[in-house]
């Protein structure tokens, strides 16, 4: 079976809410519903770090011998529980199937509406991520079986979860339609080999929250997946990218390298833009393929609007200047902070952060500014276009990592 596997660091909000209770006095420990640990697999980082971690483990497992019942004294094979581990190695190891409900990889790191849930999990847990991508979802769903796997994020029938004898939650906790409006899949799931493991237990409240689900149908919003759905959006798309990519992308991949931006990110930024036109001109003033103002040409050291290569640059340097602006967002939703930021300007974006805070809402959260500029869009017609122009990129980005890549 051909994996290809990624490594992605979460950000590090909700770290300080990091439940070691593995460190916690024995008190705690005698308190838990966790099993008997037999064994632990070796965590290869330092020698140092690895007896520390095993010595910790041995400590659970004498005291939890104790508290155990005599009738179990005698079951010494039993498993570490999913939960036990990720906890142990800091780690949430995820198998996964790309698509347009789960995942789709960009700029280095993880994207998708399945995804940005997870990662909220592993927030919350306050652990990183490792993405093991597979081609199919039965893949998946036996990598998690066989304990390749903590969880599975797929869009997996009910029939083959119960085939494997897994333990599922979907990621709408009942509330389909607001998946289905957006077109996504309305059974996107995690996947868990046990219901009685804490990661399980703690994934179906994290979920299921009324909070998290009005979260989660504002993501959905974002993620929406009818823009490319029209077959003449699609045959224009794919026919732009057919016959006028090839005579700048190596002007893309080289700017991309330039700017640490991914290529094809600037290739989606190009088609919102001018639909890879490198002499368009809009009624505004605009020119280019990137289509840059005159005043933001200069400043981005560009003099000749209507060169390609110099418009492809003029706006890598650009987006990566939106960045740093906002450089305290964590580093997943940054882009699409960033991208409004090149829409609309970072000074307006942080205008809508502040009002968020005012409001007690998380102003780092790209769901939240995306609802706000939804849901005021019709006082500012500014905010339906960043809106719009973000939600597009996306989209052509996703359409060109999950289908033409």
């Amino acid at each position: 079976m051909q994996r290809i596997t990624y490594r992605v660091k979460v950000s590090a909000q909700g770290a300080k809410r990091r439940i070691s209770y593995l460190l916690r006095p024995s008190k705690r420990i005698l308190n838990t519903r966790s099993n008997l640990v037999s064994s632990v697999p070796p965590v290869t980082r330092t020698t140092t770090s690895r007896f520390a971690k095993t010595k910790k483990m041995a400590q659970v497992s004498s005291i939890a011998l104790l508290s155990l019942p005599a009738e179990s004294l005698t079951t010494m094979d039993s498993k570490v529980p999913a939960y036990d581990q990720v906890m142990l190695e800091e780690t949430l190891t995820i198998a996964a199937v790309p698509g347009d409900s789960t995942y789709f990889a960009t700029d280095g790191f993880q994207h998708g509406f399945g995804f940005d849930l997870v990662r909220g999990y592993a927030d919350e847990l306050g652990v990183d991520i490792n993405l093991k991508a597979y081609a199919d979802e039965e893949a998946a769903l036996r990598a998690l079986k066989s304990g390749d796997a903590d969880m599975a994020l797929t869009t997996a029938s009910t029939q083959l979860k119960s085939k494997l004898n897994l333990s599922s939650i979907n990621v709408s906790c009942g509330y389909d339609a607001s998946l289905t409006d957006n077109g996504l899949h309305p059974k996107v799931s995690w996947s868990f080999n046990q219901t009685d493991d804490p990661l399980s237990q703690k994934a179906s409240y994290f979920l299921c929250d009324s909070i998290k689900i009005g979260d989660t149908q504002k993501l959905a919003a974002f993620y929406n997946q009818k823009l490319l759905k029209d077959a003449y959006s699609q045959d224009h798309f794919k026919k732009t990218l057919i016959e006028q990519l090839p005579n700048y992308q190596s002007s893309f991949e080289e700017q991309a390298r330039n700017y640490n931006h991914d290529w094809e990110l600037l290739v989606a930024m190009g088609y919102q833009e001018s639909h890879l036109d490198a002499n368009a001109v809009s009624p505004t003033g605009v020119r280019g393929l990137m289509m840059l103002t005159n005043s933001t040409a200069k400043a981005m050291g560009v003099s000749n609007r209507v060169d390609p290569y110099q418009s492809i640059g003029g706006g890598a340097r650009y987006l990566e200047e939106m960045k740093q602006s906002f450089s305290d967002v964590p580093k997943t939703d940054r882009i699409w902070f960033a991208l409004a930021a090149y829409n609309m300007g970072p000074n307006a974006v942080k205008r809508i952060q502040r009002k968020l805070s005012e409001q007690g809402l998380d102003d780092k959260s790209w769901a939240n500014v995306y609802t706000y500029l939804s849901e005021n869009r019709a006082s500012n017609s500014r905010y339906g276009q960043a809106m719009h122009y973000v939600s597009n990129i996306r989209s052509y980005l996703e359409t060109i990592k999950t289908r033409m890549v």
